[in-house]
């Protein structure tokens, strides 16, 4: 539940700053006609996520095969991983210009007519869509928890919703760089389970060797403290993926994932600002102006 409700909540906020953006700006303009298009726009792409999982869902439901189970399981597995990584990255890079981003794209829009409008609002909205239904569907094909998965995404979505609200109206001071950094490090750890699994989902389809090259034994461990054992078990089964059993490949995928791309992910990101050349000194600001204390140039910047 815990892991869903984080995917809810990123991907969920990620969407609701799209959609804040894009109808702050039409009504900052004086274009609330433009609104109807947006908001048909940000309509369908909603519309096409859910119908997205539910294909994948009725899909997979329809095949009898065991082994094409785990093989489909498995593929798109690592798809959802790759797209959430791609996610988490660019949303580190793109969390201070998309403001900027969106906004060329919606005044250029409005030049050529409301279907311009309406494919802008869904492809922003739709692109986190698409990737939340997928991540969503797999962590809850995944999970042995029954709606538990479901409500936990449901209730990340609603509290983005309500933060995205919130955010749009002023209401809320929100350290979006700091925001997006820890849920990029939990969103991390929970792919890293997430492709671990479907690796052993591969591993089962027999596409994969070593099925039975056992690492540890969760569920073994675990049901020597009992009850509460059985809870840790399915906690960490619905968060991290910590499967009963985890093998010896699916246990070197998990930490040759997670390693490299928290490390790539927490490293500091290069500066923006342009350095003058050395042993030049700084430009002085000009008179009456604040940029220069602004930018940092100022007399002690490095």
């Amino acid at each position: 539940m815990l892991g869903n409700y984080l995917i809810g909540l990123r991907e969920g906020l990620e969407a609701a700053l799209v959609v804040s953006i894009l109808t702050a700006y039409l009504v900052k303009t004086g274009r609330r006609d433009a609104l109807i298009p947006v908001w048909a726009g940000i309509g369908t792409a909603v519309a096409v996520s859910v119908g997205f999982a539910l294909l994948l869902n009725l899909l997979v439901a329809q095949e009898n095969h065991f082994k094409v189970q785990e093989l489909a399981g498995g593929l798109l597995s690592i798809v959802a991983v790759a797209l959430v990584t791609w996610m988490v990255f660019w949303m580190r890079t793109a969390a201070r210009s998309i403001k900027a981003e969106l906004e060329g794209k919606l005044a250029g829009a409005l030049n050529v007519g409301p279907a311009a409008l309406a494919v802008v609002a869904f492809v922003a909205v739709g692109r986190e869509g698409l990737e939340t239904a997928l991540f969503l569907w797999i962590n809850t094909s995944n999970s042995n928890s029954g709606s538990t998965p479901i409500i936990g995404a449901l209730l990340g979505l609603a509290t983005a919703v309500v933060l995205g609200y919130l955010l749009y109206r002023g209401g809320l001071r929100l350290n979006l760089k700091r925001f997006f950094t820890w849920t990029g490090i939990a969103l991390i750890v929970v792919a890293a389970g997430v492709l671990g699994y479907g690796f052993h989902d591969l591993q089962e389809a027999g596409v994969l060797p070593g099925l039975g090259a056992l690492a540890l034994q969760p569920a073994e461990f675990f049901a020597g403290f009992g009850r509460a054992g059985q809870w840790t078990q399915t906690l960490l089964h619905g968060v991290f993926n910590l499967t009963p059993t985890v093998t010896w490949l699916q246990l070197i995928i998990w930490i040759a994932y997670l390693v490299p791309v928290m490390v790539l992910f927490l490293r500091p990101q290069a500066a923006g600002t342009p350095r003058t050349a050395p042993g030049r000194p700084a430009p002085a600001p000009a008179p009456g102006s604040a940029s220069g204390s602004a930018s940092g140039q100022g007399p002690g910047a490095a």
